[in-house]
Formats: structure tokens, sequence, C-alpha cells
């Protein structure tokens, strides 16, 4: 929406806000203990500090920021005791959404999941870590909206909004992607083959490997 048509404060406003600080916390621009000036936030997006505010105060409540007595905001950081914690709580909830879509995907969703696995796997192939680390993400999206489990996706969002610097990390970690790749491969095989029980054992094997990982950072 253009500057100029955009309300700067109210509902409308705060939800732009919102939406635009979460994505940069989401996409790593906003480094985890970076300080949340409201003035400055507010004069960037365009809208007023009331609204900055409650989408601050939103963030929060997402476990994305942090309100510190005296001192505003900052991005939350997330150590690596709580990222072993979210994940193996990941592993409950992306192994049921696996499970799900194994059951009930349609074929157009299943030829999905596969060109995405040989995607990554040319990725992996050609040596671009970032490109395999966004299909990563995409896969791990696929098979949560797939999956049609909205009390899972919901609950997933909000955990996956926390890990971005540790994803990010192990991303570039030397060979992280090569291993990575075989057990992405098993969880869409498991999937394309219509069994849920080794889908969802799929991706708690993949998880598992993810814990060991952060536990060696």
């Amino acid at each position: 929406m253009p500057k100029e048509a955009r309300p700067s404060s109210g509902e409308q406003a705060k939800q732009h806000a919102l939406g635009e600080l979460r994505q940069a916390i989401l996409r790593g621009e906003m480094a985890p203990a970076q300080r949340l000036v409201e003035d400055e936030l507010a004069e960037q997006f365009g809208v007023t500090r009331a609204s900055i505010r409650a989408a601050l105060l939103e963030l929060a409540s997402e476990g994305l920021v942090e309100r510190i007595r005296n001192r505003g905001s900052r991005v939350r950081v997330v150590t690596k005791e709580e990222a072993v914690a979210i994940t193996e709580c990941r592993m409950v909830l992306e192994g049921l959404c696996a499970a799900k879509v194994a059951a009930g995907a349609t074929e157009e969703q299943l030829a999905e999941l596969a060109e995405t696995g040989a995607a990554m796997a040319k990725a992996v192939a050609d040596g671009e870590p970032m490109t395999y680390s966004e299909l990563n993400h995409r896969l791990h999206a696929l098979i949560r909206e797939f999956s049609g489990q909205r009390t899972a996706v919901g609950l997933l969002e909000r955990l996956n909004g926390q890990l971005v610097r540790h994803q990010f990390q192990l991303a570039l970690r030397p060979g992280r992607p090569q291993k990575s790749l075989s057990e992405h491969l098993a969880v869409i095989d498991a999937i394309t083959s219509r069994d849920p029980q080794a889908a969802e054992a799929a991706v708690r094997a993949h998880l598992g490997s993810v814990i060991d990982a952060l536990r060696d950072d």
C-alpha cells in the first residue's frame, strides 16, 4: 500500500507495522538483541508510536521481541538450549503434519514436493547453500500447508520464527546441506509413498539431526 494511502494510526496501521517488523526479524534483517526504538520505527513505517508499541507487544507475545523494563524493546535472543527445546516440539508437530500429508495429499501436491526435493539436490550439487536454505524452508512450508492441520501450523509458525538465527548459522556450516539433503529426501520419499508412519519417523529423524547439530554449535 502506498505510504500516502496508508493510515498512520489505528488497527490497519498496527497490522502494517506488525507485518513489516515480523518479516524483518524473520529474514534476519534485525539482529538478536538489536534495540527497537519506537520513534525510529514509527518514522520508517509511516505510522504512529502507538501503532509501533502495539505491534511490539504482539511480537513479544509471539516470542520474537522482548520488553525490558524502563529500556524499551529489543529482538529477543534465543539461546542454544531454547533452540533445542523448540526443535523438540517441532519434532512432534511437523511429524504430525507430514503424516497428514502422506495420508491425504493430491497427486499435484506430491509432485510439487518431489520437484522441491530435486531443486534442493541441484542446489547442493551446485554449491549454493543459501538457495538450499530457501528451498529447505519452502519444503517445510509446503508440508505444513498441505497437511491441513491448522492448529499445528499456527503453533509451528510461532516456534519457527524464534529459530531464524540458528537456522541461518546451520545452513552455512560446512557439510550440513549435504547431510540435511538426504534427510529431507527421505521425508519426501515417505510422503510420496503415502506412508504416514514412515513420514513421521523421517521428520523426527531429520529434526533429531538438527538438535545434534545445534548442540555441537
